[in-house]
């Protein structure tokens, strides 16, 4: 039978021969990659007879396949349509093409198995064998992975391709979540009767559960939203739609049930929206209890709201609000009606379909649709995609170690093209949301769940990747300040200026606020992070507010206007040697010494404060420029720019000082200038030590060379001098006399 859900009309669609009992169907993935499928139109059908039936939309029976002895349990098409696995009452677990040759029986097993689900790459199968769940690779004398997960016999199982979980239900009357690695994410308490179906939505944030006389419907995390008690006997199978907004049940019965999700919710600062019907949608103001009521032409598929403004998208259009005013959207038509994501920046915002990525301005105008090699958008989720006002990044799927960067405004790659690379799997990323576009910082969590942070542009030849945080579950940037929060273990921690690991490594412990986050719960989530209050849901669906300090995101403030007098005065009122801290790593990324003095005094760090005193002291912008580099442990870029700028001397002091001999003495002997002085050191150092010379380019240059100090000394304090005739001589002779060099 088909229906109509618009009209609600049924009519039938084949009607098979006398011998055949169907027992399971699947449709044919409707596209991928935004191409659509010529077999698209088709499902398969298994039977009792041990065959299964590939099916037109028409109602036309294609093919019919001999399969397995006793009945067809169950058959899937993989996610890209190019495969089938059928399962059977015999115990095998058999692999198709999509014309139904048999490519190869995959496992035999003595006992029926019941259900059977790909793995997100379609490189895996899920299927259960009693009580026990096993993941089979395709690849022959691959690792199987396999492990108890129910009391009873397993009766359904399914695999999400976004968030890679796996659902089961079983006749001891509960359904789990867990990971592609067996762990244990959600066990439910014990229902009254077995659990017959379980299902997820596309995109992976709901799943359905069906029991007798029961539906659920649950958060990705287990817990449950509503619970429904329908008189349909039991529900032995669940279907979404692609749009994840509707479901329909195939009942003990003969029934078939219907549902649509509604009451979903959304919160930004003083607005709580909800989604009281299909195509209606209000609006409460808390500030003054204002209502107002948003109707639709066509149901609600995806919505989001930030930064001002509420994103909708419909089966056909989308609505962009502006929270000023709830009377006029700005309305476009989509080419797929199948927005599985949308993300907002505070420019602009990006939509994720079948199809592609695009972003729009809030005025409703197509800004870019960024692409990538294997671009697979029907898997991006909001912990794989990120978006700021110049940059989006996008995991890639086909390698979970490559973050695809684009600038937003263009749609191409940034900088040289080449994708950010980590060395070990990446699960979760997110853009910081302020500042300029030359800092942009990525954060992201790997598989050992340690958090990085690096540059989004990349400066000479290494991407530095920073851990700043270990046994990170959940990461947010502010919306408004570049300060990052996450739950780390057992604690709550909020990372006021994580730029300062490119500044001053060590300030970085001193620059946290840690809190014990027990309360929690185990894998809570944070869901926001807007102003200085956080929000966070806890595994049980509940949602806990956390207030933090306002005083970070106003020091935030007044650096980047470059009010250093009023953010010196901040720190003396908040009297908080955190906050001090950040202002000391804020004013020497900004090369601001003046206010790093009198941060770094005040959080008693004297040494760095002379050596910041004796920066001053140098004669010339460059000199100043490098130190200030080789303060924050950048070394090689300090030496390349006194090279460059053809302070010479200065480029083989720096590594005597840091007793790079090697380097300092190849610089002198490569430039033919201070050889001796060179030696003169290496000499004083190893006399203070008691050693003799062992390094035989050193034995080579001090053979017949005379080390006399005065000379030395002389030669230094002229080329001090030197140094600060040109500082001091117009930039344009100072560049003629650069070039003459």
């Amino acid at each position: 039978m088909k229906w109509n859900l618009l009209t609600s009309e049924t009519t039938r669609l084949v009607k098979l021969p006398d011998d055949i009992y169907p027992i399971d169907l699947h449709w044919f993935p409707r596209s991928i990659g935004g191409k659509k499928q010529s077999h698209a139109e088709s499902f398969v059908l298994t039977s009792s007879d041990g065959k299964f039936h590939l099916i037109s939309k028409l109602g036309r029976i294609e093919k019919t396949i001999e399969a397995h002895c006793g009945a067809v349990l169950a058959g899937r098409w993989n996610y890209e349509g190019t495969a089938l696995v059928t399962v059977g009452e015999d115990g095998q677990v058999k692999i198709w093409s999509k014309s139904g040759m048999l490519r190869s029986t995959l496992a035999q097993q003595g006992r029926p198995v019941y259900s059977v689900a790909w793995g997100p790459d379609s490189e895996k199968v899920l299927y259960t064998s009693g009580k026990q769940l096993i993941i089979k690779p395709l690849q022959p004398n691959a690792k199987v992975l396999q492990w108890k997960a129910h009391d009873g016999l397993i009766l359904k199982t399914d695999w999400n391709s976004v968030n890679d979980l796996i659902l089961s239900a079983g006749e001891d009357c509960k359904y789990k979540v867990w990971d592609s690695y067996g762990r244990l994410l959600y066990s439910s308490q014990p229902h009254e009767y077995p659990i017959t179906s379980v299902a997820w939505a596309v995109d992976g944030e709901l799943f359905a559960v069906g029991s007798f006389h029961t539906l659920r419907l649950c958060d990705k995390t287990g817990w449950s939203y509503t619970l429904e008690k329908p008189n349909t006997g039991s529900i032995y199978n669940i279907a979404w739609s692609i749009d994840g907004t509707q479901l329909a049940g195939a009942c003990g019965n003969g029934h078939v049930i219907f549902a649509h999700v509604v009451e979903q919710r959304w919160e930004w600062k003083n607005f709580e929206i909800a989604l009281i019907k299909r195509r209606t949608m209000e609006v409460h103001n808390v500030i003054n209890d204002a209502v107002d009521l948003l109707e639709f032409r066509d149901r609600v598929i995806k919505a989001s709201l930030n930064y001002g403004h509420l994103v909708v998208s419909t089966s056909l259009q989308c609505y962009v609000f502006s929270v000023k005013n709830w009377n006029t959207p700005l309305i476009f038509d989509l080419k797929e009606g199948t927005v599985s994501l949308i993300l907002q920046a505070e420019r602009h915002f990006l939509l994720v379909d079948g199809g592609g990525l695009y972003l729009y301005s809030y005025e409703g105008r197509l800004i870019s649709s960024p692409k990538y090699p294997g671009m697979r958008t029907d898997i991006l989720n909001a912990q794989t995609v990120s978006l700021s006002n110049d940059t989006l990044a996008v995991k890639d799927k086909a390698d979970e170690k490559v973050i695809y960067i684009f600038e937003a405004l263009s749609g191409k790659p940034l900088g040289d093209g080449k994708p950010l690379t980590h060395k070990t799997e990446i699960v979760e990323i997110a853009l910081d949301q302020k500042g300029l576009t030359s800092e942009r910082k990525i954060a992201f969590i790997d598989k050992n769940r340690d958090l990085y942070i690096t540059s989004v542009k990349r400066f000479g030849k290494e991407q530095k990747i920073v851990k700043i945080g270990t046994m990170v579950q959940t990461l947010a940037w502010n919306d408004t300040s570049n300060i990052l929060c996450g739950i780390q273990d057992t604690r709550f921690t909020v990372w006021y200026y994580p730029n300062t690991v490119y500044v001053d490594k060590d300030l970085l412990p001193k620059t946290l606020y840690e809190n014990e986050a027990s309360e929690f719960s185990k894998n809570p989530q944070i869901v926001h992070f807007i102003g200085n209050l956080i929000t966070i849901r806890r595994a049980d669906g509940s949602l806990i507010h956390l207030n933090i300090s306002p005083y970070p995101a106003i020091l935030h403030e007044y650096v980047s206007s470059s009010k250093w007098e009023d953010a010196v005065r901040l720190c003396r009122f908040a009297k908080d040697q955190t906050m001090w801290t950040c202002l000391a790593a804020m004013a020497v990324a900004n090369k601001e010494m003046a206010t790093a003095e009198i941060a770094y005094a005040s959080i008693g760090k004297i040494d760095k404060v002379q050596y910041i005193n004796s920066i001053k002291d140098l004669p010339s912008k460059e000199s100043r420029m490098a130190h200030m580099l080789l303060f924050s442990g950048n070394t090689q870029e300090a030496e390349t720019l006194l090279l460059q700028t053809g302070l010479i001397y200065q480029a083989i002091q720096v590594n005597i000082n840091l007793y790079n001999w090697d380097r300092a003495l190849e610089l002198a002997v490569k430039h033919k200038t201070h050889v001796d002085t060179v030696l003169a050191y290496r000499q004083k150092f190893l006399e203070d030590f008691g050693r003799k010379e062992t390094n035989k380019r050193f034995l080579q240059y001090a053979e017949g060379l005379e080390v006399d100090w005065n000379k030395i000394k002389a030669k230094i304090e002229m080329e001090i001098a030197k140094e600060r005739e040109r500082a001091a001589a117009s930039p344009a002779v100072r560049a003629s006399v650069t070039v003459q060099q």
